[in-house]
């Protein structure tokens, strides 16, 4: 959580790119991003100079070389902790004409580091600007691993908050809620096929650090952790730099964020290769079945992209690997023949386990489109016998376009730091939900009325359309309420008019 004191630093930094002329809040972050992986790259070579003091041996992984670029500038001068100490136009020529031409090398290169680099342009013209940014991200105490990964979420959210290109964002709440639902563990291979800036895959794991401490103590499965486990694919490259700047700055060095557009491209390479895919993909318009990868149409035809990814998920996805997607609500109850198949397939075919029924402020003021999320096994051979059905009337937050929180900070999420009382059950729901979910033998007997119930494969099958709606199993009890005859109501009005009559006389009578 981050103190009062470092978001007032990050706002500064914010309304200094706005001052500055930077107006476009994914430039800024874009332009930050920038920034802080030089800075880390010095981190990192300062610390490589440290080890090498220490233990009197030669820099074993020197990202600086020694002596001069192609330009005749010194190495030395393109790290962070020697230019933020140069004069503004000093600064910004070398930053400019040297250490961004320095980060497209590392990007051209193939190096980790760089892969997402081989783009980066500084994007301002004004020195003050570039000082001034440069000594405030220097202030910034980004000393450990949650607080740097504390600072850059935070400055994601100001994307969100200033109403640009939100939708690359889902709430923090409910990829907690997501990822805790699968509970992630040390052996999964987890991917984010529509990754954007990465929630999903930090979500994820903050949970296998937070419940698997254990897990990164051994060092096979600190280095699946580091380079195996996590897999985010875009074709935005801005999402992608950010969303790569995300997983590094949560600690994990060598994640797979790579670009790829998933629905347009074969998936012989990875197909299977995934145990646990979490994911909120875009699902607005419709693809030419010429740009659709061919192994997906063979799943299931269809130009809409909310089912292309679900059969995306399908194909990447190994035999026992679990998935939990938002999908629309249209996919749900759709009367398209590809929708019947698809919902047919989950369900027949593979193990279809719940649908979490989202309120339709979830994504505002960006959408206000309902959808649910779906969670399912992929088997091959069926294994749906219930499936678990929970109405969410609440998150936590205002369901308008403010978001407003309904209760206090510690209370909110689907892990919350204190317990709700019951009445403030009504205003958090993803508290219950976990709980629920954890003790899915006691939904059997819950009745079509509560908030949460199951429903047998074979009355889904029965609709014959397969439908998963939730208003289609859900029962509403109606009190019976008893009102007085026409009569006696018309009595009753005969009576206060005679009564307003007689009130009337008396005040002429009064003023006569």
């Amino acid at each position: 959580m981050l103190t009062g004191p470092i978001r007032s630093q990050i706002d500064q930094i914010w309304n200094a790119f706005w001052s500055g002329g930077v107006s476009n809040p994914l430039s800024v972050i874009e332009q930050i991003t920038y920034l802080l992986f030089i800075k880390r790259l010095d981190d990192l070579q300062l610390v490589e100079e440290a080890k090498a003091e220490q233990l009197g041996r030669p820099i074993a992984r020197r990202i600086f070389p020694e002596g001069r670029d192609a330009k005749g500038e010194d190495y030395g001068n393109l790290r962070w902790s020697r230019f933020k100490n140069f004069e503004a136009r000093e600064m910004m020529r070398v930053v400019d004409e040297h250490v961004f031409p320095f980060l497209r090398d590392l990007g051209e290169n193939g190096s980790t580091y760089g892969t997402h680099m081989k783009d980066a342009r500084l994007g301002f013209s004004n020195p003050s600007l570039l000082a001034k940014v440069v000594e405030m991200l220097d202030q910034v105490p980004m000393d450990d691993r949650d607080t740097k990964g504390d600072v850059y979420e935070y400055m994601l959210g100001q994307i969100a908050s200033a109403g640009t290109n939100g939708q690359f964002r889902t709430p923090r709440h409910i990829i907690n809620l997501m990822v805790n639902l699968m509970k992630p563990t040390p052996q999964d291979v987890i991917c984010d096929p529509a990754a954007g800036t990465c929630g999903f895959l930090v979500g994820a794991g903050e949970y296998i650090r937070d419940h698997h401490p254990q897990a990164l103590r051994n060092a096979d499965a600190r280095k699946h952790f580091h380079n195996d486990m996590f897999h985010g694919f875009d074709f935005d490259s801005t999402m992608l730099r950010i969303g790569a700047m995300n997983m590094t700055l949560h600690g994990v060095e060598n994640a797979d964020i790579s670009y790829r557009d998933s629905l347009a491209e074969e998936h012989d390479a990875d197909a299977g290769t995934y145990s646990l895919i979490l994911a909120n993909p875009p699902f607005a318009g419709a693809l030419d079945y010429d740009t659709t990868a061919k192994d997906l149409l063979k799943i299931v035809k269809t130009k809409k992209t909310e089912l292309l990814f679900l059969a995306l998920f399908l194909r990447l996805l190994r035999t026992g690997g679990r998935a939990a997607v938002v999908v629309p609500d249209g996919v749900l109850f759709g009367s398209s023949k590809a929708h019947k198949d698809l919902r047919r397939t989950l369900i027949e075919d593979h193990k279809l386990e719940a649908i979490v029924k989202l309120p339709s402020g979830v994504f505002r003021p960006y959408a206000g489109v309902s959808c649910a999320i779906v969670m399912f096994t992929k088997t091959g051979v069926g294994g749906t016998e219930d499936v678990w059905f929970y109405d969410m009337t609440a998150d936590g937050f205002s369901l308008d376009d403010k978001r407003t929180p309904l209760l206090d900070a510690a209370k909110l999420g689907p892990v919350p730091e204190e317990a709700l009382m019951a009445e403030e059950h009504a205003k958090n729901n993803l508290p219950d939900i976990l709980a629920r979910w954890d003790d899915l033998p006691a939904e059997a007997d819950r009745p079509r009325t509560a908030q949460s119930f199951m429903v047998k494969a074979e009355e889904i099958a029965a609709t014959g359309s397969w439908d998963l709606s939730l208003n289609r199993y859900k029962e509403v009890e109606h009190e019976e309420v008893e009102h007085e005859s026409p009569a006696a109501i018309i009595a009753e009005l005969r009576a206060i008019e005679a009564e307003i009559a007689e009130g009337l006389d008396r005040l002429e009578e009064m003023l006569a």
